[in-house]
């Protein structure tokens, strides 16, 4: 077992979380990590309280931390009170300033996860209350901004251990077997949370034609872009974008968004695409660590796996005392 302050603070056998995947990562998969000894996370991204209620109750007796979208919540506090009401494991706030909500949560006796893309937000996070900080490199699928994980992880590493050595450090982006949890560790976070390796579980909430396309992709045919945003109608903030797999659509339109936001057919065409699974047109959200996944495994299989790889890798004698 690789024992850190994070699974002693958490009561976990194993340093992984899984990220809470907007219309991904529901309530079956955020039960099915837990069970296998991490901790799962429930997407409940744009703040749809029905579909929380519906991915809660998929998440049975489990315990289950549930994140949300920051910048979603302004003006509606009922999002915030249906997650509260449910008493997760943690509530996992991202992209935006977590410190309008954290009374609330701290209130309700919830740790509060912040995810940073930089120093200085991981900043804004601590002095918000957070517990725990995830330090998310570009590499990362879904919404992120630039700093790479292998500088942004150790940087915040050390900014913590002077300023708030209390907070306990999760990386994030590009982290997808053994080899990346080790490295985790290395560069001094407490573990890890796992996105795009998790989508690829037999638990996500994804269509069968997203996995094929993912499972048959590399890295290298990732992107990040606007335009898979703008054919959803979402209006992010600066300076977050999506990063996603390649495909037509983001070939004809990645270099043009603002005839996209022009073309209404064309924005139907790719909901309508992303819907049923046509991953040449609707664009799958996974991250660069996509070429590192071919197999599509249950949770536990996963979490079993990744383990055993970074035990393998620490034990050859690059152990990390903690």
């Amino acid at each position: 077992m690789i024992e850190t302050r994070l699974t002693r603070r958490f009561g976990l056998e194993h340093p992984i979380f899984s990220a809470p995947m907007a219309r991904a990562g529901g309530g079956a998969l955020a039960a099915a990590v837990t069970r296998a000894g991490g901790l799962g996370l429930i997407g409940g991204g744009y703040g749809d309280v029905g579909w929380i209620e519906d991915q809660f109750a998929a998440a049975g007796n489990e315990a289950v931390g549930c994140g949300l979208i920051t910048w979603q919540l302004e003006g509606r506090p009922e999002v915030l009170d249906a997650v509260l009401a449910h008493q997760p494991r943690a509530v996992f706030l991202s992209f935006g300033d977590p410190l309008p909500y954290a009374a609330a949560i701290a209130e309700a006796g919830l740790p509060l996860i912040c995810q940073v893309q930089t120093v200085a937000d991981a900043r804004v996070a601590v002095a918000a209350g957070a517990q725990v900080i995830v330090a998310q490199g570009g590499e990362a699928g879904g919404h992120g901004a630039r700093r790479g994980t292998l500088a942004l992880v150790p940087e915040v590493a050390d900014m913590l251990a002077v300023e708030a050595p209390d907070v306990v450090l999760l990386a994030a982006g590009g982290i997808a077997d053994g080899r990346g949890l080790a490295a985790a560790l290395m560069l001094g976070a407490d573990g890890v949370l796992m996105g795009t390796r998790f989508w690829a579980s037999c638990e996500a909430l994804v269509h069968p034609g997203q996995m094929a396309a993912g499972l048959a992709a590399s890295g290298d045919g990732t992107l990040r872009t606007q335009v898979v945003d703008i054919a959803r109608g979402l209006d992010w903030p600066a300076p977050y974008d999506i990063r996603v797999l390649g495909n037509g659509f983001t070939d004809r339109w990645h270099d043009d968004p603002g005839s996209l936001r022009a073309d209404a057919g064309a924005r139907a065409d790719w909901a309508d695409a992303w819907e049923n699974g046509n991953a040449e047109l609707g664009n799958a959200i996974v991250g660069e660590g996509i070429g590192l996944i071919q197999t599509q495994m249950s949770a536990e299989e996963i979490i079993m796996q990744v383990v055993a790889q970074a035990e393998a890798l620490l034990n050859e004698g690059w152990k990390r005392h903690v």
